[in-house]
Formats: C-alpha cells, structure tokens, sequence
C-alpha cells in the first residue's frame, strides 16, 4: 500500500463532488480540519466519514486543538483552554498531571467527532526573544521540562485513541519572525542547538509523528529545514527521528516557492507528507500531483504512525475535569 504524499483540507461543511473526485484520484495520506469545516457535532462526523469514503479508507484527520490560541474547536462544540505556557505556569508543581488532562479531556472531545490526530504539542523551547505567534504555545524555556511536558500531553493524546504530531521539529523557538509570513532565520552554533532547541526532539523522538519548522539554521544549512536534505537528515540522524515527517503549510510565506515547488521540494528534502492548507481545488490538485506518492520509507513511516491509533482508555471525563481543576489555583485561567 502507498499513499499520497499529502495532507488536505476541504472547503466548507461538507465535501463538494469536485472535491470528492480529487482526493479519490490523489489518495492523499490524510486530512486537516479548520474552523470553517467545524459547525455542529453531527456535521463534523458526516464530513469525517465522507473524507474518508473518498479514498477508500480510515485515513487520519487532523486538526491544531493546541488551546489557547490555536484552537479550531471551541465552545460549545469543545472547551476553551488557556495558552499552554499560562496553564503549565498556574499548575506550577502539578503542572505535568495537569497538562496530561487536559490533552487527554482534549483527545475525548476530538476522538467523538471522528477526528484521530492532533498537530501538538508544541516542544519548542520559549525564550526572551520567542515571537509572539509562538512564546506562549510553548511549555517551557528549559529543555528538559519541556520534554516531560510535552511527553505528557503526547500520552494524554495516545490513550484518548488521537496520534500526537509533536512541532515544530527541530525547534522553532528562537525564531523572532512569524513564519506564516516571513523566513526566520536562527543563528546560533550547532553545538548549543543539540544542547537547547533540539534536545526536547531527541527525548520525544520515538513519537509517531512530528512537524518540521520552516526556518533557516544558519551554522546549518541555507535553505528552510522544510525544504533541507542537510536538515532533514539532522532530524533523522542527530535527533534520531524516525517517525512520519509532515512539513508545516507549505502555503506559509517563509517559503520561497509556489505551494507546487514547495511540495515537490520538501518531499526531495526528505519529508515524507506534505502539509497544504487554504487553496483552492485547482492548487490542491498541482500539489498533489507534485508531491506525488510515498516511496518504501515513507509507507512504512505511514504504517507506524496509524498503528499508534488505539482504541482510548476507559476514562471519566467529569472526574478528570474535577482533577484538574484541583491541580489550579483559584482564579488561574
């Protein structure tokens, strides 16, 4: 079995017949929801199940339900969670048992819509500089927590039955630029990278999948890692990631190309699926045809990644929200 080398989004409520014909044709490897996809409860499992009829399978469907911020589900269709980096500061202590409930309250709001993936968490590392779009998407500024935090919210997501995608690999925090319109570029030494940025990757590096960062490492290499076979090759061999490896939008404006040429680049470059969002049919169908289908590796990356979806743990939603709030202190978001 081979898939294609891209995730897709659809336009609206429900899938139009033109759609319908392209991602049959494409088989793209899985899908992406976004606010617009996302009405009632009802709806959002009729759309799940007519993405995956178009290609003849239980492709995964993904979605960025980080909180805060970047949350495409909100009230009423799920709860409304504070940024992660203010919910870790207001747990203090139990700021570990508190971020594995929330992801897991997460994965039960996600998995009863039929969504079974979810781009998070964030395992950059925040620090003074960190841009705005990211600092407080952040866990930590200490490698180490960050790993543990991230961990958590991984398992939290795996036993509530919805894969991780872990981001922005291989880190993306000393970014000062918001990459969804500009190119960051990070200048630090190789050497304190794999001390700092890389180090929560390295720990989390048998998750099923991760997200690239589009940013370039100057002491690196000149492209974005995105599209970097010398980058690409870090995350697999310094970091020793060997799980499915989806580039963030290829739409984004840090990169340099059409979403076509960005496609077809970040597939050259090693990544094994490419991420597309927000086009019209005409754009998905270039960039399917230019991502074209997964070689033998990248299947069976693929392969791995929907084997960790489980069926979730028993779980009692009410006691776990009661847990949680415990962990809080009064007053805390």
């Amino acid at each position: 079995m081979s898939f294609g080398a891209v995730i897709l989004d659809a336009q609206g409520l429900r899938l139009s017949a033109a759609e319908k014909a392209l991602f049959a044709a494409a088989d793209p490897f899985g899908f992406i929801l976004f606010a617009r996809n996302l009405e009632a409860p009802d709806q959002i499992r009729a759309l799940c199940d007519e993405l995956r009829s178009a290609v003849g399978r239980d492709a995964p469907i993904t979605i960025d339900q980080e909180g805060g911020r970047v949350q495409r589900l909100r009230p009423p269709l799920a709860r409304d969670w504070p940024a992660p980096l203010d919910q870790v500061r207001a747990a203090g202590a139990g700021a570990e048992r508190a971020i594995y409930l929330r992801y897991r309250l997460i994965a039960h709001e996600l998995y009863a819509l039929g969504i079974d993936s979810n781009c998070a968490p964030t395992a950059d590392l925040a620090g003074d500089s960190t841009h705005p779009f990211l600092k407080n998407r952040c866990f930590a500024d200490d490698p180490t927590i960050v790993a543990r935090l991230a961990r958590a919210a991984a398992q939290g997501m795996l036993d509530g039955g919805v894969v991780p995608v872990v981001k922005h690999i291989p880190g993306h925090g000393r970014a000062t630029l918001d990459s969804h319109h500009e190119l960051p570029h990070v200048s630090a030494s190789s050497d304190i990278l794999a001390q700092t940025d890389f180090a929560p990757f390295r720990a989390l590096s048998d998750l099923p999948m991760a997200m690239t960062a589009h940013l370039v490492y100057d002491a690196i290499a000149p492209e974005p890692a995105t599209l970097s076979a010398r980058m690409i090759a870090l995350i697999r061999e310094q970091i020793g990631f060997d799980g499915l490896l989806m580039s963030d939008d290829i739409a984004m404006k840090a990169l340099p190309g059409t979403s076509a040429e960005n496609a077809r680049a970040a597939i050259a470059a090693g990544c094994d699926v490419a991420l597309f969002c927000n086009g019209s049919l005409a754009e998905r169908d270039a960039v399917a045809d230019a991502a074209g289908h997964m070689e033998s590796e990248a299947t069976r990356r693929a392969m791995a990644a929907l084997a960790a979806r489980q069926s979730p743990d028993d779980f009692d939603p009410e006691a776990a929200e009661n847990e949680l709030a415990a962990l809080m202190p009064a007053g805390a978001p």
